[in-house]
């Protein structure tokens, strides 16, 4: 092997651990945050103290796929909203529902809040 070759092999190499991860599908998990799961454990109790659960679980499961595009359209709602809700309470539940195991968490919240009842 010439030391063309090689150094060639080493900036393909750098360059393809440079851009590996461009083109990738799934972003890297974000662990929830106490915050987050203290604000899903408030929003299990509200579903299930009115009863409520059972949708809840049924909408949460068959809208997984589209949890990211739901709180975009929250956002889009949140000047009306805020006329209604607490504002920081209202942002801090939006971009808990950009996160992908964010319905994982609300799921795992109705359940220990339905334990509980």
């Amino acid at each position: 092997m010439n030391i063309r070759g090689s150094r060639l092999r080493t900036i393909l190499s750098r360059l393809r651990a440079e851009v590996s991860h461009a083109f990738a599908v799934n972003p890297p998990e974000e662990a929830l945050t106490p915050t987050e799961i203290d604000l899903a454990e408030r929003f299990a109790r509200f579903i299930v103290s009115r009863d409520l659960a059972a949708p809840a679980t049924a909408a949460l499961e068959a809208g997984r796929p589209y949890n990211f595009l739901g709180s975009q359209f929250l956002t889009f709602l949140s000047p009306f909203i805020h006329l209604v809700f607490d504002r920081r309470d209202y942002d801090r539940f939006v971009r808990f529902l950009e996160k992908r195991q964010s319905v994982d968490g609300l799921l795992d919240a109705l359940e220990r809040a339905q334990n509980e009842r």
